[in-house]
């Protein structure tokens, strides 16, 4: 799925512990789910100042989820 590869793409550049990066799918009927897991000490640098980050991660894949017709979520997980 490309939408999960982008969304680790991107996080795996914006982090300290790229290893630390985790992308997990939930397949709904007319929504996906994705789960982003970092590592504690870069949620800061995932969520943004602001909520910026994020709010951009999210406007990228909503964007991309325009060819599939079903709509994808962006969750991230705080450990």
């Amino acid at each position: 799925m490309e939408e999960k590869e982008l969304v680790e793409f991107i996080a795996k550049r914006l982090v300290d512990d790229p290893d630390g990066v985790e992308v997990k799918i939930i397949e709904g009927e007319k929504s996906t789910i994705l789960e982003l897991k970092v590592n504690p000490n870069d949620i800061g640098k995932i969520i943004g100042k602001r909520g910026r980050i994020a709010s951009a991660l999210r406007t990228i894949l909503f964007a991309t989820s325009m060819k599939s017709g079903k709509r994808v979520m962006l969750e991230i997980i705080d450990n």
